[in-house]
């Protein structure tokens, strides 16, 4: 028993192990099932050595909405404890735990993937490529994201899980107050995650400014695209910084150096540097795509073209740039100067200005037009004024001297929610909507889809307003019980009524689904939403080649200029297609991370080497491998083509 005695959960409680009997017998029967229905072949050559972009970009969205109902039931027992003066649901330990896991869960596990995943299906599309740049990299990007959050998840069973926050602020974090292996795990799967998304920045920029349509200039890009270009910019500065942070202080930990300590020449303000050089640019990593999100959907359903495109594109350049220079605000409250506060209190606010263009260009792109409220207009339009009031509490935050008043109370907790949740989760749930019939054949129900907007929206404003008021008045977050007497009683209990209305969302949404498979229309449409780009210029579903013909464009707005004033969007005939082959291999290497990582979580320092070598062993075969792909021959183009009634001419 000395040997597993590694493993187990330091502070276990009944709801940690009802969580292990429910994963345990969860894992049983997804297996139990793909095996009486004998579907391991079509899992693993249809899905797990897939490189097709469109695939992958599936899996991302289907790994996402797991880990959204994942954090999701973190937020619920956060709000479930806070309901109530003097709760005794969780314990302080417990708290800890819950809230440490929910932010980085629904920050890199959850936004992250739902992003990557809705650009690697849209983004080739709209610029008219066949595939990403690199399709081999980027099934290892999924699969190291996908590694990465599995191990990340471990941790609730095995070993006990990440206590010091999100941001895990050293020395917090460091050995002393953090003994057990929760911050190892911490370290270490957001390190192989990470790995994955700097690949995926550096093929997705390439992808962008080297596999565009003729024509297609950068000027003429969908907004969308010109979101992902600046992401991917941010994502290659940004996130070697949080690599090298979290090698440090894995090796802080694990290794007894000095990087992070408050002796022996260490800077726990180190971290907490590195962290925020990273942890800003990241939320615009996370909003910029959404913005692009929102700037097509708000065209397509009022019937205009988009308002101010220069200034759209100017707007999101300054944006990712003034991302770099905000970190500081992050610690305003932590000992430095008047001076250097009030340097980053101004940039702060300066970002807030190309944040208000994009905010106005949206309204007059809705002026005078012909406005349809679907589910995912329903979202752009929510997201307008709940996304201002997240901005105005995002400046009142910037003024140094007040933030001593407002950092690290609920207000804090209120406004990042504030910020998050209308500008990125409203973008991903109306684009999900909105590009459904695009990935799988058929529209999803709009009844049940307007019942969950409702809901949610709600929800949402009676989860998180309250927190506004809690806050000013002084309850702090990360708090795991108050009294009475301070009469924060009332206002928790209706953000607990909020969020329960938001988890009764989310069940509608999974339902919609469920009722849309069974009883939507599988009509195959093209373009049911008469939309404007030329991701919606081919077919349903997408074939593997994605164009028959490369698209030729002549203006922003390609697809709709060739309905409407009768461009001609596909020249020339077929001719044999380049595609590349699947490949295990990304899937094997990413077993390997796992086992990397989970051998230096526990110091199982044999299995980190085996771990090491299977990497450097895929490295090396796909270094020496003789893959060159294949060819789909004109006529099986034709025969496909023929299935879908020909080419969009």
């Amino acid at each position: 028993m000395g040997y597993f005695s590694r493993f187990a959960v330091p502070h276990p409680s009944p709801a940690i192990y009802a969580s292990m009997i429910a994963i345990a017998v969860t894992v049983f029967l997804i297996i139990a099932g793909i095996t009486y229905f004998k579907k391991w072949i079509y899992l693993w050559d249809g899905w797990i050595t897939t490189v097709d972009h469109k695939k992958i970009g599936i899996m991302y969205l289907i790994s996402a909405l797991l880990m959204l109902f994942r954090g999701g039931v973190d937020a619920l027992m956060m709000r479930a404890q806070l309901a109530v003066p003097d709760n005794k649901l969780l314990d302080s330990q417990h708290y800890n735990e819950v809230f440490s896991t929910h932010g980085v869960i629904m920050v890199l596990f959850m936004a992250m993937p739902y992003i990557m995943g809705l650009m690697n299906f849209v983004v080739p599309l709209q610029i008219g490529a066949r595939d990403v740049a690199f399709p081999r990299l980027n099934a290892v990007s999924f699969w190291l994201f996908f590694m990465g959050a599995m191990l990340f998840n471990l941790s609730f069973v095995i070993g006990g899980s990440p206590d010091a926050g999100w941001s895990s602020y050293f020395p917090l974090a460091g050995n002393e107050f953090s003994p057990h292996v929760g911050t190892n795990y911490y370290m270490i799967s957001i390190q192989i995650a990470g790995i994955g998304t700097l690949m995926t920045g550096i093929n997705f920029l390439t992808t962008i400014l080297k596999m565009r349509a003729p024509g297609m200039t950068l000027m003429r890009m969908p907004m969308f695209t010109w979101a992902s270009l600046t992401t991917c910019i941010i994502i290659i500065f940004a996130f070697p910084v949080l690599t090298i942070a979290l090698l440090m202080g894995t090796m802080d930990r694990l290794f007894a150096t000095k990087f992070f300590t408050i002796t022996d020449g260490g800077m726990d303000m180190l971290w907490a540097n590195l962290f925020w050089v990273w942890g800003h640019p990241e939320v615009y990593i996370l909003i910029l795509p959404a913005f692009g999100l929102f700037s097509e959907i708000i065209p397509t359903f009022s019937r205009r073209n988009i308002y101010g495109y220069t200034s759209m594109v100017a707007s999101m350049v300054l944006i990712s740039f003034y991302s770099f220079l905000v970190w500081t605000h992050h610690f305003f409250t932590m000992g430095q100067t008047a001076y250097v506060n009030s340097i980053f209190s101004i940039t702060t606010m300066i970002i807030a200005i190309p944040t208000g263009i994009k905010i106005f260009n949206w309204l007059f792109t809705m002026w005078r037009g012909r406005i349809r409220f679907t589910v995912p207009m329903l979202y752009c339009l929510a997201f307008i004024p709940l996304f201002t009031i997240g901005g105005v509490t995002g400046v009142m935050l910037a003024m140094s001297a007040a933030d001593y008043q407002y950092h690290n109370t609920m207000f804090l907790v209120a406004h990042f929610h504030n910020v998050i949740i209308p500008g990125v989760v409203f973008a991903v749930l109306g684009a999900s909507t909105y590009y459904w019939p695009k990935m799988f054949g058929f529209v999803l129900n709009e009844k049940i889809g307007k019942l969950a907007f409702w809901f949610l929206v709600i929800g949402f404003c009676l989860a998180f307003f309250p927190m506004y008021i809690t806050g000013l008045d002084g309850q702090a977050r990360r708090m795991y019980t108050y009294s009475e007497d301070t009469g924060f009683g009332p206002w928790n209990m209706v953000a607990t009524i909020g969020a329960v209305c938001m988890a009764i969302s989310f069940v509608l949404i999974v339902y919609m689904i469920y009722y849309s498979i069974r009883n939507a229309k599988k009509e195959a449409v093209s373009d049911p939403w008469d939309a404007r780009n030329l991701e919606w210029a081919t077919h349903t579903p997408v074939p593997e080649y994605n164009f028959a013909i490369i698209p030729q464009v002549n203006s922003r707005e390609a697809f709709w200029d060739a309905k409407y004033k009768g461009h001609p969007l596909f020249k020339g005939d077929y001719e044999k297609i380049h595609m590349p082959n699947n490949s295990g291999v990304p899937f094997l290497m990413s077993l390997f991370f796992f086992a990397l990582g989970f051998g230096l979580v526990f110091s199982m320092w044999y299995l980190a080497i085996c771990g090491l070598i299977g990497v450097f062993i895929c490295m090396a075969h796909r270094s020496f491998e003789q893959d060159h792909g294949r060819y789909i021959s004109v006529e099986e183009i034709k025969e496909t083509e023929a299935k879908y009634g020909g080419t969009h001419k």
